[in-house]
């Protein structure tokens, strides 16, 4: 890319809580499935990069875990990563949803993301979803806990004023050349993203506590010149029962999320492959610092 004297570039952190639209946002933005996204809470557990480059201007988008008051050490593994991440960024987004009054964890959040002094929009998602009346007392509510540089009502899903919110991120972007090569849309490899596509197969197939029990770990990734790539990935949860449930009766389950995740990675990495997925118990993973550094949450 050729360098041009009015290009912007910069990182913008997408800061929220659980499920408020973070990753579907930076997904549209970024027209392919960066971040797995599910109708359940919690699904992001690292931070993911997503790289939009246009003629004028390069965007680093950080989808971030939810903020939560966090119980367990994943918890606050995903709390820490969200908040370490405005340190990284030029602008930040918080993402809310526009059903209720501003609760504790919104001016929590607002105290926090002000003391770094750096552009702040208040993104409200999923507007298609209330009546206009409604919306504007909840602006009006969020406007008493801070000036904010903007407040842009969205709805991710639908589409609705995306287009007026990238110009407004472009707009308090600083001027710099690109940070990144113009064809770069991640800086996660295709292990981590085959990784994460099982795990978003494991949170849409299995209820209550399965997809919160289990991690991802891909043990194996073999490219071939002739024939599929090779993947071997291995399902953790805590307990046996856990470990049963995952497999199904006669093996069916498994092989069902090993059926829709492959063709998901293919779709992602455009070829074949070839899915190879065991189940494993570790014990507490969850709530083991230990046990959480080997399996890469550190």
């Amino acid at each position: 890319m050729q360098n041009k004297k009015d290009f912007r570039s910069g990182y913008v952190a997408v800061i929220g809580e659980p499920n408020v639209g973070k990753s579907t946002l930076i997904n549209n933005y970024m027209g392919c499935k960066l971040s797995i996204v599910t109708h359940k809470p919690q699904t992001t557990r690292k931070k993911i990069m997503g790289i939009l480059t246009k003629e004028n201007y390069q965007i680093i988008f950080f989808d971030t875990p939810g903020i939560i008051e966090p119980t367990y050490e994943l918890q606050k593994y995903m709390v820490k990563t969200a908040y370490s991440v405005i340190k990284e960024a030029d602008i930040l987004l918080m993402m809310v949803e526009p059903f209720k009054q501003p609760a504790k964890i919104h001016r929590d959040v607002v105290k926090k993301l002000a003391a770094f002094n750096k552009p702040i929009l208040l993104v409200i998602n999923k507007v298609d979803m209330v009546e206009k009346d409604k919306l504007l007392p909840i602006i009006a509510s969020y406007n008493t806990l801070m000036k904010f540089s903007e407040i842009i009502p969205i709805s991710a899903k639908e589409g609705t004023n995306l287009e007026r919110l990238l110009s407004l991120i472009v707009q308090y972007l600083p001027e710099g050349e690109p940070l990144y090569p113009e064809d770069s849309i991640t800086d996660y490899n295709e292990r981590f993203l085959a990784a994460e596509i099982i795990r978003e197969k494991v949170f849409e197939f299995y209820g209550e506590e399965i997809p919160y029990s289990a991690t991802v770990e891909i043990e194996e990734f073999k490219e071939r010149e002739k024939g599929r790539d090779y993947i071997k990935a291995i399902i953790y949860v805590e307990r046996k029962s856990q470990k049963g449930i995952i497999i199904g009766e006669e093996g069916k389950a498994i092989k069902h999320v090993g059926v829709i995740a492959r063709k998901d990675i293919e779709d992602q990495l455009g070829r074949e492959v070839f899915l190879e997925l065991h189940v494993k118990v570790m014990e507490k993973w969850r709530k083991d610092t230990h046990k959480l550094k080997r399996l890469g949450y550190q």
